[in-house]
């Protein structure tokens, strides 16, 4: 890989304004995204709606993190934790999310998933407890 690429895979953007918000499906696929979302994420919106939400999934993100997130929501509950995304460009931003089930009478509809920066304490943290749960998944492979 070019020295310039490796460099922009290990840029943080920040940012510290605004709220992203995005809906997907039961499975994940991306409906709405606001525009929000796409300045942060470097995609244009038609590049983001028919889209697996995996779409900005960064590769240090810990599996255990999604699959708790997967099992609390398709439990029909919130969610809320520390996210590190992946940007279309390579960069990559912390987010703290909420996601809470769409229902549409008693049936599930979706989620909506709700995003704002990070405080800088929070993503120490939660580099700390990925980085134990990145070694633990290495150590079962």
């Amino acid at each position: 890989m070019r020295k310039e690429r490796r460099q922009i895979l290990n840029e943080e953007y920040r940012f510290s304004k605004g709220v992203i918000l995005s809906e997907t499906d039961p499975r994940g696929i991306i409906t709405y995204a606001n525009r929000r979302f796409c300045q942060i994420s470097g995609y244009e919106r038609s590049e983001l709606i028919g889209q697996n939400h995996n779409i900005v999934r960064h590769p240090e993100m810990p599996k255990a993190v999604f699959q708790e997130l997967w099992q609390t929501i398709r439990g029909r509950q919130a969610w809320e934790g520390l996210i590190k995304n992946l940007r279309k460009d390579g960069r990559f931003y912390w987010v703290h999310t909420h996601i809470e089930p769409l229902r549409n009478g008693g049936a599930l509809r979706g989620y909506v998933a709700v995003r704002r920066p990070a405080d800088p304490d929070e993503i120490i943290e939660a580099e700390l407890r990925y980085k134990a749960l990145l070694i633990q998944e290495k150590v079962r492979t």
